[in-house]
């Protein structure tokens, strides 16, 4: 298998993100603070310096108010 990071579905996966971050009128400071981390956390995952794994994923469905299979069924192959 290939290394994920730098992935068009990785920088799909990071758009998507940044899309529903910006939907719900968060900073990136903002989402830190309702995940529990730091900004630059947020900042890596943004700059797709890092990875994310499901359960992050699905915290971030819940604090940003999506649906975790709305990326998965958009990003079909």
């Amino acid at each position: 298998m290939e290394k994920t990071l730098g992935t068009k579905r990785h920088q799909r996966l990071v758009a998507f993100l940044i899309e529903k971050r910006e939907a719900a009128g968060l900073t990136q400071t903002d989402l830190a603070d309702k995940i529990g981390e730091y900004q630059s956390w947020v900042a890596r995952l943004e700059s797709g310096q890092r990875r994310i794994d499901v359960i992050e994923f699905e915290k971030l469905a819940e604090v940003l108010e999506f649906c975790p299979t709305e990326f998965l069924s958009a990003t079909k192959t």
